[in-house]
């Protein structure tokens, strides 16, 4: 029979899942991101809000352990390979913005008197984070992670995440200072001798360890022992003086490189979301609203101080590393919030009493304001960028050409064309109106001319009169439309090969008569659905019979779409294809 404890923890259970079950659907609804629901719902339902929860000292340890595994996941992703392909940026632009930002907050602080120098310092370096998790869902959201723009953003991001580790460690021994010498050499070798056997434990026996558990076939005990590897390293640095967090990131980079890492990444991934989670509920269950609302001043003037220094650092720093106008502002405008580790070197440095309670209350405030404002400061941005035309400085327009093929848009369907007609000796005048595509292009030893292909004045000057044949795909399905109509007004025995976006478009470039007109994703959805069809087992001539139904029945719908409207053909979508041999009879 369950007693009175077992009840209030299962009360207490419910009430942590039933407030993030509400208030992070709520905030992912308005892309406003999973850490702002969680710090909201903890503010909610803690004890300066609802008082559902109650903030108790193990509760808070238990989810620091979500902070432990974070760190451990970032280990898992890290490479050597990866880091030196990105070591300028990395190290140079990301080092250089944490640096720089970090001091010119900490100034900030010490200037009036708010805090002591040290103090300061790790305060302006917590504060100079930006959110990892939140503007890389912004980028994973936008779709611009492989922009230049996304991957410098990144290459910042990967660098605060290598920052956070000596950040953590440095704050007992800045909280400590002016202790005995002779304990902190003590603790030095103790780490060093904790690293040294840490790495030949890793080198010469987790490989092992893993075989053994993965040839039971337990999936628990897998991700048990995954779990242990962590806690047990977490210990051991812990132990030699360090952060349990720089033990946990170490557990990670250890295991990068062992074969068992995806599977490792797979099994805690369900288990930091859900400590991580509990952590973030914990941070906001510490947010004194009274306290804000004494300071309400103070806390929105320090998210607008902070967004603009950071935002107005970023931008200078980014152009400074030869980023255009546009990049800088969107990389700015990406990176300027606070971020979750400024809530881990708060609480830490509150439990090392370099803080007091008000002002880390106070700085979580000012960086959960400014985590909230970014979706907005990014929109904003994005808007300046597109009202602004991109600069073409040192681009080139098309030149005339004889027994080429023009390839209008050089994207990621334009890039492949290109690629496979180049190699098989065909020249190839590729156009693109987008100066960044260019110059991305240029890297890899493309040739790549600037202008818009939808103007049809563009396209004779790149000599569409003389070529082969024309293969339009641009981003944009009205610039597709242009081009196909001005040609073919213009050059009526011209050979137009048209990308479609959909299914409608498809339908609107009927309508203007090129020779060949290619669905985007069509052909790559087919060739998914052969390889799923022969893993499970079809032969080869039953897959094709399948895949040729239904682009029987694909056309019949497109044409039956075209003359009465989407709706139409709908009867064709799930209806079952006719077995192989009952298909040959109807055909006989």
């Amino acid at each position: 029979m369950a007693s009175a404890g077992d009840s209030e923890f299962l009360v207490q259970a419910a009430t942590y899942l039933g407030a993030v079950a509400i208030a992070v659907p709520i905030f992912n609804r308005f892309k406003l991101g999973s850490i702002l629901g969680y710090l909201a719902a903890g503010v909610a339902v803690g004890p300066f809000g609802l008082n559902l929860l109650h903030q108790e000292a193990g509760v808070f340890h238990v989810a620091e352990f979500g902070v432990v595994l974070l760190l451990f996941v970032i280990g898992l992703e890290l490479s050597l390979s990866r880091l030196w392909s990105m070591r300028q940026q990395i190290f140079g632009l990301g080092a250089t913005q944490m640096a720089v930002t970090g001091i010119a907050i900490a100034a900030l602080f010490v200037a009036p008197g708010v805090m002591a120098v040290k103090a300061a310092i790790i305060a302006g370096l917590s504060l100079a984070f930006s959110s990892t998790a939140f503007a890389l869902q912004l980028l994973k959201d936008r779709g611009e992670l492989s922009t230049p723009y996304g991957r410098r953003s990144f290459s910042i991001l990967l660098f605060q995440d290598l920052a956070v580790i000596p950040l953590l460690a440095a704050i007992p021994f800045v909280a400590g200072a002016g202790g005995e010498e002779a304990a902190g050499w003590i603790n030095a070798l103790k780490a060093v001798g904790v690293l040294a056997v840490l790495i030949l434990i890793s080198k010469y026996g987790l490989d092992r360890v893993f075989r053994l558990v993965a040839a039971s076939g337990s999936r628990e005990a897998f991700a048990a022992t995954a779990l242990l590897v962590v806690a047990l390293t977490s210990l051991a640095v812990a132990w030699a003086g360090l952060s349990m967090a720089l033990g946990a990131f170490l557990a990670g980079v250890l295991l990068a490189e062992s074969s068992y890492k995806h599977q490792i990444e797979t099994d805690i991934e369900p288990f930091r979301g859900l400590f991580l989670g509990l952590f973030f509920i914990s941070i906001g269950m510490r947010l004194d609203l009274g306290v804000i609302a004494a300071s309400w001043a103070i806390v929105l003037g320090g998210a607008a101080g902070l967004l603009s220094l950071k935002f107005a650092l970023l931008y200078a720093l980014t152009r400074a590393a030869r980023a255009n106008h546009a990049e800088a502002l969107k990389t700015a405008a990406m990176l300027c919030q606070g971020g979750e580790f400024a809530f881990v070197v708060i609480s830490l440095g509150v439990d090392a009493l370099l803080f007091t309670n008000s002002e880390a209350t106070l700085m979580s405030a000012i960086v959960t304001i400014s985590m909230a404002a970014t979706p907005l400061i990014v929109m904003a941005a994005h808007r300046l960028c597109a009202a602004e035309p991109q600069s073409a400085d040192g681009l080139v327009g098309p030149e005339g050409g004889h027994d080429h093929v023009i390839v209008a848009g050089f994207g990621r369907v334009g890039q492949i064309i290109s690629q496979v007609l180049a190699n098989s000796g065909v020249q190839v005048t590729a156009i693109d109106r987008n100066p960044d595509h260019i110059r991305n292009a240029e890297r890899f030893g493309f040739k790549v001319n600037y202008g818009d292909a939808a103007r049809l004045d563009v396209l004779t000057t790149a000599g569409a009169a003389d070529a082969r044949s024309v293969i339009l795909c641009m981003d944009h399905k009205e610039s597709v439309n242009r081009a196909v109509m001005g040609l073919r007004e213009r050059f009526p025995n011209l050979t137009i090969i048209a990308c479609a976006h959909d299914r409608m478009h498809e339908i609107e470039l009927q309508q203007l008569e090129p020779d060949v007109i290619v669905r985007e994703t069509l052909e790559s959805s087919l060739l998914m659905a052969r390889e799923a069809l022969s893993r499970m087992g079809h032969d080869r001539k039953t897959i094709d019979e399948y895949v040729q139904q239904f682009r029987v029945r694909d056309r019949e719908r497109l044409l039956a779409q075209r003359d009465y409207g989407p709706e139409a053909g709908k009867d064709l979508i799930y209806a079952r294809f006719d077995p192989p041999g009952k298909k040959a009879e109807k055909d006989s």
